[in-house]
């Protein structure tokens, strides 16, 4: 694929990346997971007569994974490999700007989306991207975005490759409404003729209700890096009309960030953490629906009549003469009750539960499923029964660092000069003009790390530091306070700023005192 690419070929190279997701099975995959995480679990049955029980106990383990993961609040640092106060002064900038676009696209919140997207389906993708119309009081208008994508609109260049980067070309699938398209168009100066080309479809893969598809087109927007100029350049297109032609995003980075649950081997798209169990909810599902139509018949007594000596049939009316055939004394009904349902089917129900939250990781412990009586017990089962969600915690801090790093990458291209906050000398904050475009990225060479910002781990460090201070091992003040959270201590800034001043000044007055060459007060010290 290249730059000058017609719409044909783009749409040649779509369908290509997409017949790889149907050969997975991908589409089928996504939207059995859906419902079964949604409870839809007996879609498709047509028995009229039969109770249909829904015990999602997927729902429940999923929820879990998704809470023990965004449960730790999550915190961007950005520091230099060198030193230099000017480069460290940038880094201070640069993170407090991310953290801005952070809060203000409100990515944590998308994150819980994602982290669900990952599990449900088996991956998860954030789609980056800047609207210059969004005023944001700055000389150059525009602010970054962020859109939670599902896995199945993103397509790879090469599908066995799950590195985001490493890309040949990426697609996004769009489905939008066929009035918004020729709009767009026209916008970009697409002829009357070529616009009236584009016509509505059909597509049942993508997720949307087929009630609501009548006036819906696709539209891929594909994303190609020069192997040249090392740059990304878009375009967008339907099947037989390019709406918005090729433009060069000046990105060094595809502005996707993409990571999977489970990853399988050879492929962009992993594992999702219930496709696997489906089985085992439908097998619960039926046992119970069976166990309620066999209480439904056979749990109420019934009446066997001699009908011989009932000719008119039996009658539960209250109080209604019975005309029988000779005598009637003589027994001519009686009760009948069917043997109970065996307890083992119950049982079986309910180990089948258990195995199943068991092997995903979610114990009664860890759900809260048991009585408090030994507290210290319970809370090393809990920690224990999250240790093998570690391996999506940490792919998903690499996923948080990847579009991190995307946001630079985008703020280098489109911020240019922009008013920033920075921290005077005294600690007094005041607003400055930083040209972004200028930065040098490069020789910056920043590093990312993101972590736990939680409420118990900013205790635990100021507990630490509490430690180091009381014991001596931390013996300066000024560096005992950079340590502790900004959130503790008020005005933390404008108290470091007066104690090294008060340190320079003890250190000037030491430099002016008299020598007193080991004599005290004029005396002899070395007795």
């Amino acid at each position: 694929m290249k730059s000058n690419s017609a719409a044909e070929e783009i749409w040649q190279a779509y369908e290509q990346a997409d017949q790889y997701n149907s050969g997975i099975d991908l589409y089928e995959t996504v939207r059995r997971n859906e419902n079964f995480f949604i409870g839809k679990q007996w879609e498709g049955l047509s028995a009229p007569d039969l109770e249909k029980p829904v015990l999602n106990f997927l729902k429940r383990v999923v929820s879990y994974f998704i809470s023990m993961i965004v449960s730790d609040d999550v915190a961007v640092s950005m520091t230099p490999f060198s030193q230099t106060e000017g480069d460290e002064e940038t880094c201070k900038i640069l993170s407090s700007e991310i953290e801005r676009v952070i809060e203000r696209t409100r990515a944590k919140n998308l994150h819980r989306d994602l982290l669900r997207n990952m599990a449900v389906d088996g991956d998860g993708c954030f789609y980056l991207y800047f609207d210059p119309e969004i005023q944001g009081g700055q000389p150059v208008p525009g602010e970054i975005c962020i859109d939670c994508v599902d896995n199945t609109k993103v397509l790879f260049g090469n599908p066995h490759i799950w590195e985001v980067q490493r890309q040949p070309h990426l697609f996004i699938v769009l489905r939008q409404t066929l009035e918004a398209v020729r709009e767009e168009g026209r916008q970009n100066g697409v002829s009357e003729e070529q616009l009236a080309a584009i016509q509505t479809d059909r597509e049942n893969k993508y997720g949307e209700e087929a009630a609501g598809e009548a006036d819906l087109t696709t539209v891929v927007a594909a994303l190609w890096r020069d192997p040249k100029t090392k740059q990304v350049w878009a375009v967008k297109t339907t099947q037989n009309c390019i709406i918005k032609p090729w433009w060069n995003t000046g990105y060094r980075l595809y502005p996707v960030a993409y990571a999977s649950w489970d990853k399988v081997r050879s492929s962009y798209h992993g594992q999702a953490a219930i496709s696997g169990l489906i089985p085992n909810q439908i097998f619960v599902n039926k046992l119970w629906a069976m166990a309620m139509e066999q209480q439904k018949s056979m749990a109420f007594p019934k009446i066997i009549y001699d009908r011989s000596k009932l000719p008119g049939g039996w009658t539960n009316g209250v109080g209604k003469a019975i005309g029988v055939e000779g005598n009637p004394n003589d027994a001519i009904a009686t009760g009948f009750r069917a043997p109970d349902m065996s307890a083992q089917v119950l049982e079986l129900v309910q180990r089948t539960i258990d195995y199943t939250r068991d092997f995903m990781g979610a114990s009664d412990a860890a759900l809260g499923n048991v009585k408090p009586d030994n507290t210290s017990a319970i809370i090393a089962v809990q920690k224990a029964s999250s240790a093998p969600l570690e391996l999506q915690r940490l792919a998903f801090y690499q996923f948080v660092e990847d579009y991190v790093r995307i946001i630079l990458e985008m703020m280098r291209v489109h911020y240019g000069p922009r008013l920033v906050s920075v921290e005077g000398e005294n600690g007094q904050k005041a607003r400055a003009l930083l040209d972004f475009s200028a930065i040098d990225y490069d020789v910056l060479q920043l590093r990312v790390d993101v972590g736990s910002s939680a409420y118990w781990s900013e205790l635990m460090q100021l507990q630490t530091l509490d430690n180091l201070y009381a014991k001596g091992i931390i013996q300066d003040a000024v560096t005992y306070l950079e340590g502790i959270p900004g959130s503790y201590v008020r005005n933390k800034n404008k108290i470091i700023a007066k104690l090294r001043e008060q340190q320079a000044l003890m250190g000037q007055m030491s430099q002016g005192l008299p020598q007193t060459g080991g004599k005290i007060n004029g005396t002899m010290s070395d007795l």
